[in-house]
């Protein structure tokens, strides 16, 4: 994470997006198949047996959701198998498809549908249907109201396919008249949102995951990749600007100039290779062993993952939440980030976020630390590739 040492000394935990870490200094910053949809009422009913689910600590009205009651089973599926299946299940179902999620105990894809009809696709193709109340595009048009009406520093959201809502998180710094407008606004939508409050605070993190050091700063080597046959690697775009030299020690010559980056709305950048730097495509778990990485992917919620970065080297968690919000303050705002349950703190940032041998994210920002938790969220890999022209490698 991009922190300074009194966020070290505060005591307290910080949101914040994983920039380079640059001694008493903050982070460096810049700058298909279509169905008929039936009534809602009436496509409960024809889902089966309506349940009553408690999911993240939250109990729901039996109406929410239906489970899957028929003759097809559904596929035992890795979590990367799920993601690619969730992907093409996405075209083929259209507007019917209302969000995916692993289940990691049975190992099954779980699809959100709005009719009995979406249902039937998703079963034949091996995944578990479940009727829901809100559709992708009712979940839209609540984060564009929040977008509207609700842009607080300190503040993220994201849609959580388990509860069928939009999630909205507020940090400790949203209070006072700040908390009473968010409050309002989460209340006005319904039942496609819900509140909670996050005793951290939002903040860019910056600090692969081998150490990368730029200007007395520090960040985390995200994944080596290849662009137009030439060997660069990516990392945060908030850990600093075009142009920039980057070195793997503090005040060692440069390995390679950043040729791109972006920050904020994203947070990636890119890193050509000078000289003869080794830049095998694996990630250091700091145990005296590396994880070869062969592809990128993209993150499912329900997902088990791993962390790797220069401050805290390796943790794990789950991912909550996809295509999240993360307002960090002074006008930074990111879109389209992973949420996850994965700790991080300063000099993490840019580092890399994996499944086996799967590239999944860079490491942006988040709250809290590695002693007492927090959230923290991560830039798909698979977006800054194709932005990049580049490829793993």
């Amino acid at each position: 994470m991009c922190a300074t040492d009194r966020y070290r000394n505060s005591g307290r935990p910080i949101l914040r997006v994983l920039a380079p870490h640059l001694p008493g200094r903050g982070p460096h910053r810049r700058s298909m198949l279509k169905h008929r949809r039936m009534p809602k009422r009436k496509a409960a009913i024809a889902g089966g047996a309506v349940v009553a689910l408690v999911a993240a600590g939250l109990t729901f009205q039996s109406a929410n959701a239906s489970d899957d009651t028929d003759q097809f089973v559904a596929k035992t599926l890795s979590a990367v198998a799920a993601g690619n299946l969730a992907s093409t299940l996405s075209k083929d179902l259209g507007t019917d498809a209302a969000g995916t999620y692993y289940d990691a105990d049975t190992k099954a894809l779980v699809v959100n549908v709005v009719d009995e009809t979406a249902a039937e696709t998703v079963r034949k193709a091996g995944g578990k249907a479940r009727i829901v109340e809100n559709t992708l595009a009712e979940l839209k048009t609540a984060r564009q109201t929040l977008t509207v009406k609700a842009t607080i520093p300190g503040t993220s959201w994201a849609v959580d396919p388990v509860t069928n809502r939009v999630v909205v998180t507020a940090d400790r710094t949203v209070k006072g008249a700040a908390w009473d407008k968010l409050s309002q606004v989460v209340k006005g939508l319904g039942g496609k949102a819900e509140l909670k409050k996050s005793a951290g605070e939002f903040k860019p993190l910056i600090a692969g995951g081998d150490a990368i050091h730029s200007g007395g700063g520090r960040c985390s080597l995200g994944f080596n990749v290849v662009k137009d046959g030439e060997p660069h690697f990516i990392t945060a775009g908030h850990c600093g600007q075009a142009g920039s030299e980057w070195s793997d020690s503090a005040g060692g010559a440069a390995i390679g100039s950043m040729v791109d980056s972006q920050f904020p709305e994203n947070d990636f950048a890119l890193v050509k290779y000078s000289g003869s730097t080794e830049h095998p495509s694996e990630v250091n778990l700091y145990n005296g062993s590396s994880q070869a990485i062969t592809k990128a992917g993209e993150a499912t919620v329900g997902m088990q993952v791993q962390r790797s970065g220069s401050t805290t080297q390796v943790h794990d968690g789950e991912v909550t939440g996809l295509d999240a919000t993360v307002n960090y303050g002074n006008g930074d705002i990111v879109n389209g980030l992973i949420q996850t349950t994965v700790c991080a703190e300063p000099g993490d940032s840019g580092g890399s976020l994996f499944a086996g041998d799967t590239a999944i994210g860079l490491t942006s920002g988040g709250s809290g630390d590695c002693s007492s938790g927090g959230e923290t969220f991560f830039q798909p890999v698979p977006e800054a590739l194709s932005a990049f022209g580049a490829e793993i490698g």
